[in-house]
């Protein structure tokens, strides 16, 4: 699947580029009409101005459509596009405003459809144009543009810039949905929802650093009891299923008041702006409803916590000293006997 051919995105290009190939051209002949009916154009003029306005844009889509490479062949088209849209300035015996819009748009497509590159190498099919349609006319000039051939350029000129615009918007909009989502992926834990370890720790600095000298804020760090053995006997899926629900417990009891983070394994992190004792009693609310854990596809597992608590450190402003208090006070509650919270001032045993 990784060397499909189909996968190439570029292979859809010719569809993408139909719809302005078709409008460009379109709208395009409608000056070229009125400068051919001006100067009393021949009929070998008219026909060439019809087979690039109006058949030229269908006729590369099928090429593009049944080729053995599609994106090779529209890039080719796109080049053809750019050469036609030269020989309509000579056409036009050089006439200014729709010579100039005309090559403009065909330019304006190369850019949109973001290949590197194409749009200089246009240049060069676009003076080959000019050249060869200045040879066959003589290299007549009338560049002046009247009122009719103003009025003839305007929808071109407003149509088909608000069309690209549009496109170019919608992939701006794109880029930056996608930007976003990449964000949350590096910010976010994808199994409990909680900030990764990386960006819980810059989270909590940040905050250190901005917290008044007196401001209250205390840490809980929360472990699984026993998860291994949970992994063990139920297996890991079941052990995902056990963070993902631990990690939901979280997200309810803090409510955004402070950053969660998943530091590693079965080891959750939270900073909340409260003293010890109402952390303590937050703690225990945590506890208690990962004691009242059930899980349908295991149903015997039943699953405790311990937490460990820890008052904001003096005189610091990086969570490590921080973190390592709080393990200090976890360690004593899985001493103590598990399933409870080992805080600041004294053990808060379980109900």
């Amino acid at each position: 699947m990784k060397n499909d051919p189909s996968s190439n995105p570029l292979r859809q290009l010719y569809r993408r580029t139909y719809v302005l190939r078709v409008l460009g051209m379109g709208l395009g002949a409608l000056p070229i009409a009125v400068v051919l009916q001006q100067r009393h154009g021949n009929w070998q003029a008219w026909a060439w101005a019809m087979l690039v306005c109006f058949a030229w844009p269908h006729f590369a889509f099928l090429m593009a459509r049944h080729g053995r490479d599609p994106a090779a062949t529209e890039r080719r088209n796109l080049l053809l596009d750019s050469f036609f849209a030269g020989t309509c300035a000579p056409l036009m015996h050089f006439n200014l405003l729709p010579s100039v819009v005309l090559i403009a748009v065909v330019a304006a497509d190369k850019v949109t459809t973001g290949i590197r590159g194409l749009w200089p190498r246009s240049l060069g099919w676009t003076a080959a144009g000019i050249v060869l349609g200045g040879l066959l006319t003589g290299f007549a000039a009338a560049p002046a543009s009247d009122m009719a051939v103003v009025m003839a350029s305007l929808p071109i000129l407003v149509i088909h810039t608000l069309v690209v615009s549009a496109i170019s918007y919608s992939l701006v909009r794109r880029v930056q949905l996608q930007n976003l989502r990449l964000k949350e992926l590096a910010h976010t834990d994808p199994l409990t929802g909680l900030h990764t370890r990386r960006h819980w720790e810059q989270s909590v600095a940040a905050m250190l650093a901005a917290l008044r000298p007196d401001a209250t804020a205390t840490l809980l760090l929360i472990d699984l009891d026993d998860f291994k053995v949970v992994n063990d006997t139920h297996g890991h899926p079941i052990g995902d299923d056990v963070l993902r629900a631990i990690g939901t417990i979280v997200r309810e009891q803090v409510a955004d008041r402070g950053p969660a983070g998943r530091l590693g394994g079965d080891e959750i992190a939270l900073v909340l702006p409260v003293d010890p004792s109402g952390a303590g009693a937050i703690a225990e609310r945590i506890r208690a409803d990962v004691e009242s854990l059930r899980f349908p596809l295991a149903p015997s597992l039943r699953c405790s916590v311990s937490i460990g608590i820890a008052p904001r450190p003096h005189g610091g402003n990086h969570p490590r000293e921080w973190i390592e208090a709080a393990d200090r006070a976890l360690y004593q509650a899985k001493d103590a006997g598990r399933n409870r919270v080992g805080g600041h001032a004294s053990d808060i045993p379980p109900v």
